[in-house]
């Protein structure tokens, strides 16, 4: 299951669900046309025009049928595209989804948002928003966006009642390893496009569900009357609908099932959520009406429909457990007890962040973690090691840090902490920057978390931006954008860049950018390497020379290795030396080849790899380098332990 294939096939189906929406508009305006001509025959023949009359009237009539039909679609698709540019929240606010604050004391949603971040944190993307539907009592989830950075996960309040954290954990990975697999931005683009095929019978529906409040049949029977027949039209558009998301979602479930069991090695999380869907009364269907979004949740959200999106249900446990009966749904069914998880995550949590934080203890703040050796076949698999990281390194983490990251009303006083400069003049003169910016009591702010964490280990800086993001996106436009300008001036504080201030400030500013306008967010494009040599040349050069700044003859000899195994043609250079305003020139490459087809960008990760394993270790500058590449090109780069570090 690799994530670069998997991009590369997300790319393909996106262009086969255009061919479909073609296919099912034609279908659609033939249907009316039909209709059209056949009401209209009628009519024709009730008066004895002349033929030559019909025929004429006729081309006009399906011209006419054709031309609005179409602009019907088109426009409906259009309209729902644009309601859904606000990204994945949008989608879960719409089916009635309340946020989960970082900070919430409410058992169960805090063990849900710490099985999110620490996923997210494990796999190298930014930490999506999350949301819980408090009305539904099925278990089910879904992740919704364009990209990363405007990702939302959404489970229901039966899934935070009825599973356990290890069934949780499941759940969340199989919505993880839709966005990996690229599935999260196809279904959200599904939604959109096919809303224009859907309207006329989402149109109908609602017309009849209005009928069955009127007072009296006499205002009920031109309603229904109108309902049935928009509904029967708009069947035409729900049939190949339902066609379409069959056809694209069906085999990317059991794809995500399995991913789930490798990103958590346990089998009976995400089978032991599956098996209590079918126990439990309310199963997984919810009650808001998920003809729209079926196709991206966890499991169905609406009872039998032809061409479902969804395996049988006994399919995909069978697949986890083959020795899984169906009988065993009623020995479950009478296990469920309502309030048991509530009762059980207090201590769950509480153990586990004891557990987490003698790991850090132990872990220490030296290492890396990062093993080249695994790079490019663990894009996008993460495994449970890398949560288990994840939780360690927010486990070490200051609780003061923590707490501003995760607030809304200073998260983006924590970007600017970890900004700061170790001259206590450059110091001073950035926080008045921060003041004129921001205001005097983020400025005071920016100098409490300084006392109170003067120091903060290298492996835990870009974790803890992470972490300040998803309440940093909270932000209208105006602050976002006036963030990243305050960024900028606060690197060049002292009028030149490091590798962190460079990783730091191009990865916030990248997120910011993919949040304000997610649709033109992409995973990949279409371009190859040998149009992009170039820029690939001097992506490489900028790591191999801040992997050895000290020792060039090494740089250049760890650069050769990656070039060599990029580039098979003896007539490019081997040898390249760091260009004098390198972050300037690694801008200009990153833009270019976050163009490169996902199974290009997996050459140049391997080099990258390559690179970096040359000498067998792996510094600060290396690590943070491959983090912010990795995150300009859309590739999540995982956590990984140093070689020698303890596992």
């Amino acid at each position: 299951m690799n994530f670069f294939e998997q991009q590369d096939k997300a790319r393909r189906q996106t262009r086969f669900l255009v061919f479909l929406f073609v296919l099912a508009v034609v279908a659609i305006i033939m249907a009316v046309n039909l209709l059209v001509l056949t009401l209209f025959g009628a009519h024709a023949a009730t008066t004895g025009a002349p033929s030559s009359e019909v025929w004429r009237s006729n081309a006009g009539l399906v011209f006419a049928s054709t031309l609005i039909t179409g602009a019907v679609i088109g426009l409906a698709s259009a309209w729902r595209s644009l309601q859904l540019r606000a990204g994945g929240g949008e989608i879960a606010r719409q089916l009635g989804g309340s946020l989960v604050e970082p900070d919430t004391r409410d058992p169960l949603r805090r063990r849900l948002h710490n099985v999110v971040e620490e996923m997210a944190i494990a796999s190298g993307i930014p930490v999506p928003e999350v949301y819980v539907l408090e009305h539904e009592q099925g278990i089910n989830a879904f992740a919704a966006g364009y990209s990363t950075s405007d990702a939302a996960v959404a489970v229901t309040r039966g899934t935070l009642e009825n599973l356990d954290r290890d069934e949780l954990q499941g759940v969340i990975a199989h919505e993880f390893a839709h966005i990996f697999n690229g599935d999260m931005r196809l279904n959200i683009r599904l939604i959109g496009v096919l809303f224009g095929i859907l309207v006329i019978s989402i149109i109908g529906r609602r017309l009849l569900l209005s009928a069955r409040f009127a007072r009296d049949s006499r205002n009920a029977a031109p309603a229904v009357f109108i309902g049935l027949a928009v509904v029967i039209i708009g069947y035409v558009g729900l049939f190949f609908g339902r066609w379409i998301k069959a056809a694209v979602s069906r085999q990317r479930e059991f794809l995500a099932d399995a991913s789930a069991v490798q990103f958590t090695r346990h089998p009976d999380g995400i089978g032991g959520a599956l098996k209590k869907i079918g126990a439990l009364q309310h199963g997984s269907f919810l009650t808001a009406d998920s003809e729209e979004v079926g196709h991206m949740l966890f499991a169905r959200g609406m009872g039998y429909q032809m061409f479902a999106t969804h395996p049988p249900l006994e399919q995909r446990i069978q697949a986890i457990d083959p020795g899984f009966k169906p009988e065993q749904f009623q020995e479950i069914a009478e296990q469920l007890s309502r309030h048991a998880q509530a009762r059980k995550a207090e201590a769950e949590e509480a153990a586990r962040a004891a557990s987490e934080q003698k790991e850090a203890d132990k872990r220490g703040p030296g290492g890396l973690p990062l093993n080249p050796d695994n790079l490019a076949e663990a894009i996008g698999q993460p495994g449970l090691n890398q949560v288990f990281l994840a939780a360690a390194l927010a486990a070490a983490i200051p609780k003061p840090l923590e707490r501003a990251a995760h607030s809304d009303e200073w998260s983006q006083e924590v970007i600017c902490y970890l900004l700061l400069d170790d001259d206590a003049e450059v110091r001073e003169k950035q926080l008045l920057m921060i003041a004129k910016s921001l205001g005097s009591d983020s400025e005071g702010q920016v100098r409490a978390l300084r006392e109170a964490a003067p120091e903060l280990a290298a492996e835990q800086r870009l974790p803890l931006m992470e972490m300040a993001f998803p309440a940093v996106r909270r932000h209208p436009p105006d602050q976002l954008v006036r963030l990243m300008k305050l960024i900028d001036d606060l690197i060049h504080a002292d009028g030149r860049i490091d590798v962190f201030e460079y990783a730091l400030a191009r990865l916030v500013s990248s997120q910011i950018e993919d949040l304000l306008n997610p649709s033109r967010a992409r995973a990949g494009g279409s371009k190859k390497l040998p149009g992009l040599a170039d820029e690939a040349r001097v992506l490489l050069t900028v790591l191999a020379h801040h992997g050895h700044p000290e020792q060039p003859d090494e740089a250049r000899a760890a650069l050769a290795v990656g070039l060599g195994a990029l580039f098979d043609d003896a007539s490019y250079p081997k040898v390249l030396d760091l260009p004098d305003d390198w972050p300037s020139a690694l801008d200009r490459a990153l833009k270019s080849l976050d163009a490169l087809r996902p199974l290009e960008k997996q050459r140049l990760v391997a080099a990258m790899a390559r690179i970096v394993q040359h000498d067998g270790q792996v510094v600060a500058a290396e690590m943070e380098l491959m983090r912010v590449i990795c995150g300009v090109l859309h590739v999540p780069l995982p956590l990984f332990e140093q070689p020698g570090q303890p596992g």
